[in-house]
């Protein structure tokens, strides 16, 4: 399974756009609800399959946060006929583990009692197991080691790749989970089977290992970076009431609670069919596609009750919050204000507002960098999800100006556009912008997959036919409305890093172009891309990256020229004798 850098997927696709042109999408309902989008593209002998959950991180609740990105690494587990080479003894090892890990529960509820009177200091460690605890590890230790004698590694993955599959991967956000992968065109077939057989008999072996790898995951992504832990934090601080205020991989207190037995109520609720798309794109004919899926898929129970849908909504802010940190990152402001969800009217106006202020020709550059020369580097960036979403604007302070003058400087570009008309011809050249990006994504029938995927994820693919038109109307008075309505003082939060004491500057030269915000992402890539000894995990990647580029906006194409350099001086090394 290719999927060291699954993260980026979202980071590559993030930017909400229309398209030059319509896709003739073709949408289809199976009996028990499934919902089927197909494009036919017969330009190579190639189809891009895949499918979206309807669930991310915003669906789970407290105690199982975390849950809905370690069902993104289970669904690769396999099946009774995947994975193992005797179902019957597998089954009865994950049943015997079940019975020991509820013994083991009881006994961690006593250490977080024994945490809440002071007697240990960190149930984690060792030293506050209680004997009973140890004894049961010590019997799930053999039967993980017995588990293990009989698994097939990686089998799902191989029946693929045997077969000419490419790109398999999978992502998880706040509101989605999306698996996709490329097959040849005469293997439609072999993806109906794989694909409806992981969701009608999914066999979720190693559960608690799985369980570690996705703790570890959590480790390496933000507990290890320099700014990960703080940028949670914000977040947290940002939201009051909605669940996007914690994190999609999960709370550290909550990843090593969650239980097999919660995993299954939760697969059972957000995996039926009735809330899930299946999207192929591709060299296919859909009178012989759509016989082939209903005989697969149709083969699915429809769940007994509808996914529910997240009710809370974000409570009104009163009042500026800031966040201030020490860290070892360059002085640097963000920026953040509650705005609109995906689908909303004034979306497509904050979408015109990024580009306005973004990129080496954007307002922000040009005020900050340019000209006051108060920062080294300044960017915003639209974030609109499901539910909710966010407004961010962020500057690296120059060395001599303060984080107070910095943050200044920011509004003031904000205030210029929310007072004067936007000449003309700057609008006109942020909608050519669009348009151009629109027309490069229908390039690819990778790229139109994974847009698709996003778009319907978000709740409704048709956006990417509906939202170039409705960009190309934003007009200045728009512009000009938007920030009023939302860029307000009570309605914003601001963080000011600083750097902590002691702390010396190691920046990579190559990243040093980026944003502000794409650089932990980049530093965190960069240095699992010089940890991975996997070439064709590496390789995978350098392609998917290659391939991703032509469908995204020159900021993030400045990120991905960075990744397969990076990329490609790794495979080098490996190469070496």
């Amino acid at each position: 399974m290719k999927r060291i850098f699954p993260a980026l997927l979202v980071l590559l696709a993030s930017a909400s756009a229309g398209w030059a042109q319509k896709i003739p999408v073709v949408e289809k309902t199976l009996p028990n609800g499934f919902r089927v989008l197909m494009v036919e593209r017969h330009e190579e002998p190639r189809i891009a399959g895949g499918w979206v959950a309807h669930v991310g991180s915003a669906n789970e609740r407290p105690g199982i946060t975390g849950i809905a990105h370690l069902f993104e690494h289970m669904m690769f587990k396999g099946t009774p006929t995947l994975g193992t080479t005797n179902a019957d003894r597998d089954r009865a090892i994950i049943e015997e583990q079940e019975r020991i890990r509820d013994g083991m529960r009881a006994e961690e509820a006593l250490m977080r009692a024994a945490l809440r009177r002071g007697e240990v200091e960190d149930i984690s460690s060792p030293e506050a197991r209680t004997e009973r605890y140890r004894e049961l590890e010590e019997e799930f230790k053999k039967l993980v080691e017995e588990q293990r004698s009989l698994l097939v590694k990686n089998e799902f993955d191989r029946v693929y790749s045997t077969a000419g599959a490419t790109r398999m991967n999978a992502f998880t956000t706040e509101d989605m989970t999306g698996y996709f992968i490329e097959v040849p065109s005469n293997k439609l077939e072999l993806w109906a089977w794989m694909e409806s057989e992981r969701l009608l008999r999914p066999v979720f072996r190693e559960f608690y290992s799985e369980r570690d790898v996705v703790f570890e995951e959590r480790r390496m992504r933000i507990e290890s970076t320099p700014t990960g832990r703080f940028y949670e934090q914000f977040n947290a601080l940002f939201w009051d009431a909605h669940p996007y205020n914690w994190p999609v991989i999960g709370w550290p207190s909550d990843i090593p609670a969650i239980s097999k037995r919660q995993a299954d109520e939760f697969y059972a609720l957000y995996y039926q069919p009735q809330n899930i798309t299946l999207i192929l794109v591709g060299d296919f004919k859909e009178s012989e596609a759509m016989p082939m899926l209903e005989r697969y898929f149709g083969r699915i129970p429809k769940g007994t009750q509808p996914a529910p849908e997240v009710i809370t909504q974000e409570i009104a802010s009163v009042a500026e919050k800031r966040y201030l940190a020490e860290a070892e990152t360059n002085p640097q402001v963000d920026i953040l204000w509650r705005t609109t969800a995906f689908g909303h009217r004034d979306t497509y106006v904050l979408e015109v507002i990024e580009q306005l202020l973004n990129g080496r020709t954007g307002r922000l550059y040009k005020g900050l960098v340019l000209g006051r020369q108060v920062a080294t580097d300044a960017g915003a960036g639209n974030m609109s999800k499901k539910w909710a979403g966010s407004f961010n604007v962020y500057a690296e302070a120059r060395d001599g100006k303060t984080l107070a003058e910095v943050e200044q400087a920011l509004y003031d570009e904000l205030d210029k556009l929310a007072s004067e008309p936007i000449p003309a011809e700057e609008l006109e050249k942020v909608k050519n912008n669009f348009s151009a990006s629109e027309y490069r994504r229908l390039t690819s029938t990778f790229g139109i997959l994974y847009q698709l995927i996003f778009a319907e994820g978000m709740g409704d693919w048709r956006e990417i036919n509906a939202a170039g038109p409705r960009i190309q109307a934003v007009t200045s008075e728009d512009i000009q409305r938007v920030i009023r309505k939302y860029f307000t003082k009570e309605n914003r939060a601001v963080a000011h890093y600083t750097r902590k004491a002691g702390a010396v500057s190691d920046e990579d030269p190559d990243l040093a172009g980026l944003a502000a915000d794409q650089k932990p992402m980049a530093r965190q890539l960069s240095n699992r891309i010089r940890e991975s000894k996997d070439v064709e995990q590496l390789k995978a990647f350098l392609t998917q990256v290659r391939d991703q580029a032509a469908g995204t906006d020159p900021k993030r194409q400045q990120l991905q020229k960075i990744l397969v350099k990076k990329i490609e001086q790794r495979l080098a090394e490996l190469a070496q004798p």
